[in-house]
Protein backbone atom coordinates (compact mmCIF):
# COMPACT_ATOMS: atom_id res chain seq x y z
CA UNK A 1 0.00 0.00 0.00
CA UNK A 2 3.17 2.51 0.64
CA UNK A 3 3.63 2.10 -3.14
CA UNK A 4 0.05 3.83 -3.51
CA UNK A 5 -0.58 7.39 -2.64
CA UNK A 6 -3.32 7.96 -0.95
CA UNK A 7 -4.03 4.96 -0.07
CA UNK A 8 -3.94 3.50 3.93
CA UNK A 9 -4.87 0.92 6.33
CA UNK A 10 -6.91 2.10 10.04
CA UNK A 11 -6.52 0.37 12.94
CA UNK A 12 -9.61 -1.50 12.31
CA UNK A 13 -8.24 -2.91 9.31
CA UNK A 14 -10.10 -1.19 6.45
CA UNK A 15 -8.84 0.32 3.80
CA UNK A 16 -8.64 4.35 2.71
CA UNK A 17 -8.39 5.30 -0.63
CA UNK A 18 -8.45 9.09 -1.11
CA UNK A 19 -8.83 9.24 -4.79
CA UNK A 20 -10.67 6.62 -7.02
CA UNK A 21 -9.14 5.95 -9.78
CA UNK A 22 -8.38 2.24 -12.18
CA UNK A 23 -5.90 1.49 -9.41
CA UNK A 24 -8.79 0.68 -7.42
CA UNK A 25 -10.37 -1.88 -9.80
CA UNK A 26 -10.32 -5.68 -9.01
CA UNK A 27 -10.59 -7.97 -6.17
CA UNK A 28 -9.60 -8.04 -2.70
CA UNK A 29 -9.28 -9.93 0.22
CA UNK A 30 -8.86 -9.67 3.82
CA UNK A 31 -6.57 -11.82 5.77
CA UNK A 32 -6.57 -11.53 9.52
CA UNK A 33 -3.72 -12.82 12.32
CA UNK A 34 -2.08 -12.28 15.11
CA UNK A 35 0.97 -13.64 16.98
CA UNK A 36 -0.67 -17.58 16.81
CA UNK A 37 -1.40 -17.25 12.92
CA UNK A 38 -4.43 -16.72 10.79
CA UNK A 39 -7.90 -18.54 10.53
CA UNK A 40 -8.00 -17.74 6.41
CA UNK A 41 -8.54 -14.92 4.40
CA UNK A 42 -11.89 -13.73 3.74
CA UNK A 43 -14.65 -13.85 0.66
CA UNK A 44 -13.43 -11.91 -2.26
CA UNK A 45 -15.49 -8.75 -2.37
CA UNK A 46 -14.99 -6.48 -6.10
CA UNK A 47 -14.49 -3.03 -6.23
CA UNK A 48 -16.37 -1.18 -9.34
CA UNK A 49 -15.74 2.65 -10.79
CA UNK A 50 -19.31 4.31 -11.06
CA UNK A 51 -19.50 7.87 -12.37
CA UNK A 52 -21.99 10.38 -10.32
CA UNK A 53 -24.20 12.71 -12.62
CA UNK A 54 -23.09 15.48 -13.85
CA UNK A 55 -25.20 18.16 -16.13
CA UNK A 56 -24.76 18.48 -20.15
CA UNK A 57 -27.33 20.68 -20.57
CA UNK A 58 -28.30 23.48 -17.70
CA UNK A 59 -31.46 25.77 -17.71
CA UNK A 60 -30.83 29.46 -17.91
CA UNK A 61 -30.90 31.17 -15.12
CA UNK A 62 -34.29 32.97 -15.93
CA UNK A 63 -36.87 32.84 -18.24
CA UNK A 64 -39.68 35.09 -19.23
CA UNK A 65 -43.07 34.34 -20.91
CA UNK A 66 -46.35 35.40 -21.82
CA UNK A 67 -49.78 33.46 -19.46
CA UNK A 68 -51.25 30.94 -21.82
CA UNK A 69 -48.08 30.73 -24.08
CA UNK A 70 -45.74 27.39 -23.95
CA UNK A 71 -42.07 26.93 -22.37
CA UNK A 72 -39.87 24.38 -22.55
CA UNK A 73 -36.90 24.66 -20.10
CA UNK A 74 -33.80 22.20 -20.81
CA UNK A 75 -32.48 19.91 -18.82
CA UNK A 76 -29.91 17.07 -19.34
CA UNK A 77 -26.73 14.83 -18.24
CA UNK A 78 -24.84 11.65 -17.88
CA UNK A 79 -23.24 9.29 -15.55
CA UNK A 80 -22.90 5.30 -14.79
CA UNK A 81 -25.17 4.07 -14.53
CA UNK A 82 -27.54 6.79 -16.45
CA UNK A 83 -28.94 9.02 -14.40
CA UNK A 84 -32.96 9.82 -13.85
CA UNK A 85 -33.93 13.63 -14.69
CA UNK A 86 -37.11 14.53 -12.09
CA UNK A 87 -38.42 18.47 -12.05
CA UNK A 88 -40.06 19.82 -9.13
CA UNK A 89 -41.43 23.42 -8.25
CA UNK A 90 -39.61 24.54 -5.25
CA UNK A 91 -42.85 25.73 -1.95
CA UNK A 92 -45.67 23.68 -4.04
CA UNK A 93 -47.75 21.80 -2.58
CA UNK A 94 -49.23 18.46 -4.50
CA UNK A 95 -48.54 17.69 -8.08
CA UNK A 96 -47.84 20.04 -10.13
CA UNK A 97 -49.22 20.03 -14.02
CA UNK A 98 -45.98 20.36 -15.67
CA UNK A 99 -44.71 17.81 -17.94
CA UNK A 100 -41.38 16.64 -18.85
CA UNK A 101 -40.36 15.57 -22.47
CA UNK A 102 -38.28 12.77 -24.09
CA UNK A 103 -35.19 15.26 -23.72
CA UNK A 104 -35.60 15.40 -19.61
CA UNK A 105 -37.23 18.32 -20.65
CA UNK A 106 -39.74 20.74 -18.75
CA UNK A 107 -42.92 21.64 -20.45
CA UNK A 108 -45.30 24.31 -19.67
CA UNK A 109 -48.61 24.32 -21.75
CA UNK A 110 -50.19 26.70 -21.30
CA UNK A 111 -48.17 28.44 -18.81
CA UNK A 112 -50.38 29.65 -16.05
CA UNK A 113 -49.96 31.99 -12.71
CA UNK A 114 -49.55 29.24 -10.45
CA UNK A 115 -46.49 28.47 -12.51
CA UNK A 116 -44.63 31.48 -11.07
CA UNK A 117 -41.45 30.82 -8.86
CA UNK A 118 -38.24 28.59 -9.05
CA UNK A 119 -37.74 24.94 -10.69
CA UNK A 120 -35.62 22.38 -9.60
CA UNK A 121 -34.14 19.88 -11.97
CA UNK A 122 -32.48 16.94 -10.47
CA UNK A 123 -30.35 14.15 -11.82
CA UNK A 124 -30.27 11.20 -9.94
CA UNK A 125 -28.43 8.14 -10.50
CA UNK A 126 -26.99 4.96 -7.49
CA UNK A 127 -24.48 7.07 -6.80
CA UNK A 128 -25.39 10.26 -5.88
CA UNK A 129 -27.45 13.13 -7.25
CA UNK A 130 -26.83 16.95 -8.18
CA UNK A 131 -29.43 19.76 -8.47
CA UNK A 132 -29.60 23.15 -10.65
CA UNK A 133 -32.26 25.15 -10.43
CA UNK A 134 -34.22 28.45 -12.54
CA UNK A 135 -36.73 30.85 -11.94
CA UNK A 136 -39.99 30.83 -14.40
CA UNK A 137 -41.49 34.59 -14.85
CA UNK A 138 -45.24 34.69 -15.65
CA UNK A 139 -45.82 37.94 -17.67
CA UNK A 140 -49.62 39.06 -18.40
CA UNK A 141 -51.20 38.34 -15.04
CA UNK A 142 -52.51 40.12 -11.47
CA UNK A 143 -49.57 40.71 -8.77
CA UNK A 144 -48.63 37.94 -6.77
CA UNK A 145 -49.10 38.49 -2.72
CA UNK A 146 -46.21 40.44 -0.89
CA UNK A 147 -44.18 38.72 1.52
CA UNK A 148 -42.40 39.11 5.05
CA UNK A 149 -45.29 41.79 5.99
CA UNK A 150 -44.01 43.28 9.53
CA UNK A 151 -45.07 45.74 11.94
CA UNK A 152 -43.05 48.31 14.03
CA UNK A 153 -46.22 48.83 16.97
CA UNK A 154 -45.22 52.96 17.58
CA UNK A 155 -46.70 55.77 19.53
CA UNK A 156 -50.15 56.27 18.65
CA UNK A 157 -48.88 54.75 14.96
CA UNK A 158 -47.68 51.54 13.69
CA UNK A 159 -44.64 51.44 10.92
CA UNK A 160 -45.98 48.42 8.18
CA UNK A 161 -42.91 46.99 5.75
CA UNK A 162 -43.21 44.13 3.02
CA UNK A 163 -41.46 42.85 0.48
CA UNK A 164 -43.15 42.69 -2.96
CA UNK A 165 -44.01 39.78 -5.17
CA UNK A 166 -43.92 39.68 -8.67
CA UNK A 167 -45.51 42.71 -10.84
CA UNK A 168 -47.18 39.96 -13.61
CA UNK A 169 -45.39 42.29 -16.10
CA UNK A 170 -46.85 45.61 -15.31
CA UNK A 171 -46.20 48.64 -12.50
CA UNK A 172 -47.83 47.65 -9.41
CA UNK A 173 -49.06 49.79 -6.40
CA UNK A 174 -49.70 48.66 -3.11
CA UNK A 175 -52.52 49.55 -0.48
CA UNK A 176 -52.45 49.02 3.36
CA UNK A 177 -55.92 47.60 5.04
CA UNK A 178 -56.38 48.06 8.52
CA UNK A 179 -59.18 47.21 11.46
CA UNK A 180 -59.25 47.80 14.97
CA UNK A 181 -60.27 44.93 16.94
CA UNK A 182 -62.86 45.55 19.64
CA UNK A 183 -64.99 43.62 21.29
CA UNK A 184 -68.06 45.93 20.73
CA UNK A 185 -67.24 47.06 16.96
CA UNK A 186 -69.13 50.30 16.57
CA UNK A 187 -69.27 49.11 12.99
CA UNK A 188 -69.34 45.96 10.97
CA UNK A 189 -66.06 43.62 11.88
CA UNK A 190 -65.06 43.54 8.19
CA UNK A 191 -65.19 47.71 7.57
CA UNK A 192 -61.97 47.91 6.61
CA UNK A 193 -59.63 51.39 6.29
CA UNK A 194 -57.32 51.13 3.21
CA UNK A 195 -54.42 53.69 2.72
CA UNK A 196 -52.85 54.17 -0.30
CA UNK A 197 -48.55 53.98 -0.42
CA UNK A 198 -46.69 55.96 -2.82
CA UNK A 199 -45.64 54.57 -5.92
CA UNK A 200 -42.25 52.90 -5.18
CA UNK A 201 -42.26 52.55 -1.41
CA UNK A 202 -42.35 49.22 0.68
CA UNK A 203 -43.42 50.83 4.17
CA UNK A 204 -45.97 52.81 4.97
CA UNK A 205 -46.58 54.51 8.70
CA UNK A 206 -50.00 54.54 9.38
CA UNK A 207 -50.75 57.28 12.04
CA UNK A 208 -53.82 58.21 14.58
CA UNK A 209 -53.66 55.07 16.06
CA UNK A 210 -55.76 53.88 19.46
CA UNK A 211 -53.84 53.52 21.75
CA UNK A 212 -53.55 49.72 23.33
CA UNK A 213 -56.23 48.49 21.13
CA UNK A 214 -55.22 45.70 18.97
CA UNK A 215 -55.53 46.61 14.99
CA UNK A 216 -55.20 43.91 11.98
CA UNK A 217 -52.79 44.63 8.59
CA UNK A 218 -52.73 43.62 5.77
CA UNK A 219 -51.14 44.82 2.60
CA UNK A 220 -52.40 44.08 -1.12
CA UNK A 221 -51.13 44.82 -4.99
CA UNK A 222 -52.81 45.80 -7.79
CA UNK A 223 -51.49 46.36 -11.86
CA UNK A 224 -53.62 47.49 -14.91
CA UNK A 225 -54.94 43.64 -14.54
CA UNK A 226 -56.68 43.51 -11.30
CA UNK A 227 -55.58 42.80 -7.98
CA UNK A 228 -53.36 40.11 -6.50
CA UNK A 229 -54.26 38.33 -3.55
CA UNK A 230 -54.19 39.87 0.01
CA UNK A 231 -51.12 39.06 2.41
CA UNK A 232 -51.06 37.24 5.35
CA UNK A 233 -52.97 39.53 8.01
CA UNK A 234 -50.69 40.66 10.96
CA UNK A 235 -51.86 41.80 14.52
CA UNK A 236 -50.26 44.66 16.65
CA UNK A 237 -51.04 47.07 19.51
CA UNK A 238 -49.73 50.28 19.08
CA UNK A 239 -47.91 52.06 21.98
CA UNK A 240 -49.68 54.81 23.92
CA UNK A 241 -48.79 57.59 26.20
CA UNK A 242 -46.92 56.49 29.86
CA UNK A 243 -49.27 57.12 32.50
CA UNK A 244 -46.72 55.82 35.27
CA UNK A 245 -43.37 55.68 36.28
CA UNK A 246 -43.35 51.86 35.77
CA UNK A 247 -41.22 50.73 32.75
CA UNK A 248 -42.71 51.02 29.32
CA UNK A 249 -43.89 47.37 28.33
CA UNK A 250 -41.73 45.77 25.78
CA UNK A 251 -43.22 46.28 22.14
CA UNK A 252 -46.18 43.57 21.20
CA UNK A 253 -44.79 40.70 19.20
CA UNK A 254 -46.42 40.20 16.16
CA UNK A 255 -48.83 37.09 15.89
CA UNK A 256 -50.95 35.62 13.47
CA UNK A 257 -54.40 35.08 13.31
CA UNK A 258 -55.41 31.70 13.94
CA UNK A 259 -58.92 31.63 11.26
CA UNK A 260 -58.48 29.27 8.49
CA UNK A 261 -60.38 30.49 5.33
CA UNK A 262 -63.74 28.78 4.39
CA UNK A 263 -62.76 25.25 2.25
CA UNK A 264 -64.12 23.31 -0.61
CA UNK A 265 -65.84 26.02 -2.20
CA UNK A 266 -68.31 24.55 -4.81
CA UNK A 267 -70.57 25.99 -7.64
CA UNK A 268 -73.85 24.27 -9.34
CA UNK A 269 -75.50 25.57 -11.74
CA UNK A 270 -79.65 25.33 -10.38
CA UNK A 271 -82.72 26.55 -12.40
CA UNK A 272 -83.31 29.54 -9.92
CA UNK A 273 -79.35 30.84 -10.36
CA UNK A 274 -75.75 29.39 -9.17
CA UNK A 275 -75.77 27.18 -5.46
CA UNK A 276 -72.29 27.62 -4.05
CA UNK A 277 -71.90 25.15 -1.35
CA UNK A 278 -68.58 25.45 1.27
CA UNK A 279 -67.07 23.82 4.44
CA UNK A 280 -66.56 25.80 7.79
CA UNK A 281 -63.56 26.69 8.53
CA UNK A 282 -61.10 23.79 10.05
CA UNK A 283 -59.68 26.36 12.57
CA UNK A 284 -60.69 29.23 14.50
CA UNK A 285 -59.71 31.05 17.96
CA UNK A 286 -63.24 32.10 18.63
CA UNK A 287 -66.81 31.62 17.66
CA UNK A 288 -67.75 31.80 13.89
CA UNK A 289 -69.78 34.72 13.03
CA UNK A 290 -70.51 34.61 9.22
CA UNK A 291 -69.49 34.81 5.69
CA UNK A 292 -69.26 37.56 3.46
CA UNK A 293 -68.94 36.32 -0.46
CA UNK A 294 -66.94 38.29 -2.75
CA UNK A 295 -66.91 38.34 -7.17
CA UNK A 296 -65.44 39.35 -9.61
CA UNK A 297 -67.02 39.69 -13.32
CA UNK A 298 -64.28 39.04 -16.41
CA UNK A 299 -61.12 39.43 -14.48
CA UNK A 300 -61.76 42.76 -13.23
CA UNK A 301 -61.81 44.15 -9.54
CA UNK A 302 -63.34 41.80 -6.58
CA UNK A 303 -66.15 43.45 -5.63
CA UNK A 304 -68.65 42.00 -1.98
CA UNK A 305 -71.83 40.93 -3.33
CA UNK A 306 -72.99 40.18 0.04
CA UNK A 307 -71.87 41.00 3.71
CA UNK A 308 -74.06 38.74 5.85
CA UNK A 309 -74.02 35.34 5.19
CA UNK A 310 -74.99 33.46 8.90
CA UNK A 311 -72.02 31.37 10.20
CA UNK A 312 -74.26 28.71 10.21
CA UNK A 313 -74.98 28.46 6.49
CA UNK A 314 -72.92 26.19 4.69
CA UNK A 315 -74.74 27.53 1.20
CA UNK A 316 -75.84 30.23 -1.02
CA UNK A 317 -77.71 30.71 -4.05
CA UNK A 318 -77.16 33.43 -6.36
CA UNK A 319 -79.20 34.81 -8.87
CA UNK A 320 -79.05 37.63 -11.12
CA UNK A 321 -76.03 37.03 -13.40
CA UNK A 322 -75.72 38.19 -16.74
CA UNK A 323 -76.09 35.70 -20.11
CA UNK A 324 -72.79 35.04 -21.72
CA UNK A 325 -70.45 35.89 -18.81
CA UNK A 326 -67.89 34.71 -16.77
CA UNK A 327 -67.98 35.28 -13.10
CA UNK A 328 -65.11 34.23 -10.03
CA UNK A 329 -66.40 33.93 -6.46
CA UNK A 330 -64.56 33.70 -3.21
CA UNK A 331 -65.59 33.57 0.69
CA UNK A 332 -64.07 35.40 3.60
CA UNK A 333 -65.19 33.97 6.70
CA UNK A 334 -65.53 36.37 10.93
CA UNK A 335 -65.23 35.31 13.99
CA UNK A 336 -65.14 37.46 16.60
CA UNK A 337 -63.39 40.48 15.07
CA UNK A 338 -60.89 38.50 12.73
CA UNK A 339 -61.30 38.21 9.42
CA UNK A 340 -60.02 35.03 7.48
CA UNK A 341 -57.72 34.76 4.27
CA UNK A 342 -60.45 34.36 1.01
CA UNK A 343 -61.51 30.74 0.36
CA UNK A 344 -60.26 28.83 -3.29
CA UNK A 345 -61.61 30.50 -5.71
CA UNK A 346 -64.35 28.69 -8.15
CA UNK A 347 -65.15 30.11 -11.57
CA UNK A 348 -68.68 30.01 -13.18
CA UNK A 349 -69.19 30.81 -16.82
CA UNK A 350 -72.77 31.44 -17.68
CA UNK A 351 -72.87 31.14 -21.68
CA UNK A 352 -75.62 29.17 -22.85
CA UNK A 353 -77.38 29.77 -19.17
CA UNK A 354 -81.02 30.45 -18.61
CA UNK A 355 -80.29 33.11 -16.16
CA UNK A 356 -83.05 34.78 -13.94
CA UNK A 357 -82.97 37.71 -13.18
CA UNK A 358 -82.50 39.09 -9.31
CA UNK A 359 -85.91 41.10 -7.89
CA UNK A 360 -83.19 43.29 -6.03
CA UNK A 361 -80.75 43.89 -9.06
CA UNK A 362 -83.85 45.42 -11.05
CA UNK A 363 -82.34 49.04 -10.77
CA UNK A 364 -78.90 48.28 -11.53
CA UNK A 365 -79.36 47.21 -14.87
CA UNK A 366 -80.45 50.98 -16.04
CA UNK A 367 -77.66 53.81 -14.97
CA UNK A 368 -78.47 56.62 -12.37
CA UNK A 369 -79.10 59.19 -15.41
CA UNK A 370 -81.18 57.08 -17.39
CA UNK A 371 -83.32 55.63 -14.59
CA UNK A 372 -83.74 59.69 -13.66
CA UNK A 373 -84.53 60.58 -17.09
CA UNK A 374 -87.71 57.97 -17.12
CA UNK A 375 -88.92 59.16 -14.00
CA UNK A 376 -89.00 62.17 -14.90
CA UNK A 377 -90.41 61.33 -18.24
CA UNK A 378 -93.31 59.67 -16.57
CA UNK A 379 -94.20 62.44 -14.08
CA UNK A 380 -94.28 65.07 -16.89
CA UNK A 381 -96.84 62.66 -18.76
CA UNK A 382 -99.04 62.15 -15.21
CA UNK A 383 -98.98 66.04 -14.63
CA UNK A 384 -99.79 66.49 -18.37
CA UNK A 385 -103.03 63.91 -18.68
CA UNK A 386 -104.17 65.55 -15.17
CA UNK A 387 -104.33 68.95 -17.22
CA UNK A 388 -106.22 67.41 -19.88
CA UNK A 389 -108.94 66.18 -18.18
CA UNK A 390 -109.59 69.10 -15.70
CA UNK A 391 -109.31 71.09 -19.08
CA UNK A 392 -111.96 68.79 -20.66
CA UNK A 393 -114.30 68.85 -17.80
CA UNK A 394 -114.25 72.93 -17.43
CA UNK A 395 -114.94 73.26 -20.80
CA UNK A 396 -118.14 70.71 -20.69
CA UNK A 397 -119.29 72.90 -17.72
CA UNK A 398 -119.56 75.85 -19.53
CA UNK A 399 -121.15 74.16 -22.66
CA UNK A 400 -123.60 72.95 -20.58
CA UNK A 401 -124.32 76.00 -19.02
CA UNK A 402 -125.00 78.01 -22.15
CA UNK A 403 -127.60 75.53 -23.52
CA UNK A 404 -130.02 75.70 -20.11
CA UNK A 405 -129.27 79.35 -20.84
CA UNK A 406 -130.74 79.21 -24.45
CA UNK A 407 -133.47 77.23 -23.45
CA UNK A 408 -134.60 79.15 -20.31
CA UNK A 409 -135.03 82.65 -22.22
CA UNK A 410 -138.66 83.82 -24.30
CA UNK A 411 -138.42 83.68 -27.71
CA UNK A 412 -138.15 86.92 -29.96
CA UNK A 413 -141.62 87.83 -31.95
CA UNK A 414 -141.09 89.98 -34.84
CA UNK A 415 -144.02 91.89 -35.75
CA UNK A 416 -144.03 93.55 -39.61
Amino acid sequence: LSQLPGWSVRPDGSIVIATGNDDALGLYRCTPYNSYGTAGESRPTRVLLKDPPAFTVRPKEEYFQEVGRELVIPCAAHGDPPPTITWVKVGSVGKSSAQVDGNSSLVLHPLIKEQHGVWECTATNQVASVTTATSVHVLGTSPHAVTNVSVLPLLLAANISWEPGFDGGYFQRFSVWYTPLVRYPPRAHHDWVSLSVPAGAQHLLVENLQPDTSYQFSVLAQNKLGSGPFSQIVTSVPRGFPVTTVPPEPPAMTVHVFLSPPRALTANETVRGVLLRWDPPARASVALSGYALELRQDKGGWEVLERSIPGTDTQVLVPGLIKDAFYEFRLVAFAGSYISDPSNTVNVSTAGMEVYPSRTQLPELLPQPVLAGVIGGICFLSVAVIFSTMAACIMNRRRAARVRKRRQDPPLVFSP
